[in-house]
């Protein structure tokens, strides 16, 4: 389908730089080859065979999504690796999601205190980075030997077929009625990531909306090249 030139209800707003509200639920993942294990482990909760586990994964490759799925299925908490320090200060946390382990500054013997409490009876663990802890650039020794104990659960970089469902997705969100002509023209050319799709679907909804133009391959290509180099996790 193609979508009229004036979209009805939009045509006449004004373009503002407003966050769009974004699913992360489970009924909002869409499971590829790429994904799948990870999504049936993390849901296999509390049957783990560690109370840590570190999910790793490429930039853009869906930990995020999938480490909210967790959380709202054990009742964690979710805090960045840079704020662990008042994470863990004066806490007693049973279960506990610590994002992007490889984004500093980190707060080593804080994360391994809070892995401790996290690792008691009836509590859990789960850490996203972008590398298995071998590959992260740590130094506290316990601290090291604590993460490469866990549970190592990897997310492989996604697969055409889940980036271009995403895609879909997206634009369906946003109320952009688009054909496979589109999301083709797309996929071919830009980065191969979950969170590059988020970000080109952003920039095309603003383009089409202040413009009142429907979503073309010109309109697409236009937004590609106003895209940063690479969209992150």
């Amino acid at each position: 389908m193609t979508q009229p030139a004036d979209r009805p209800g939009r045509g006449d707003q004004l373009a503002f730089d407003l966050a769009h509200a974004s699913s992360s639920g489970l009924a909002d993942f869409i499971p590829g080859k790429s994904n799948r294990r990870p999504l049936e482990f993390l849901l296999a909760w509390p049957d783990w065979p560690h109370p840590a586990t570190v999910l790793s994964g490429p930039s853009g490759s869906g930990k995020s999504h999938l480490a909210r799925i967790w959380a709202d299925r054990a009742g964690a908490d979710i805090v960045q690796a840079s704020d662990i320090g008042a994470a863990a200060a004066g806490r007693r946390p049973r279960r506990v999601v610590v994002e992007d382990l490889q984004r500093g500054p980190l707060d080593e013997p804080a994360l391994f205190h809070l892995f401790n409490l996290c690792v008691e009876p009836g509590g859990a663990l789960l850490v996203t980075a972008n590398a298995p802890p071998a590959r992260l650039a740590l130094s506290l020794p316990d601290l090291i030997s604590r993460l490469r104990a866990a549970k190592l659960v990897e997310i492989d970089t996604p697969d055409d077929g889940l980036i271009e469902a995403v895609l879909v997705k997206l634009f369906a969100d946003r109320q952009l009625e688009i054909g496979p002509d589109i999301t083709a023209f797309a996929l071919a050319r830009m980065e191969r990531s979950l969170e590059a799709a988020r970000a080109l679907v952003a920039r095309v909804d603003r383009i089409a909306l202040s413009e009142s133009r429907r979503v073309s391959k010109r309109l697409v290509a236009r937004a590609l090249q106003q895209m940063p180099p690479s969209a992150g996790d």
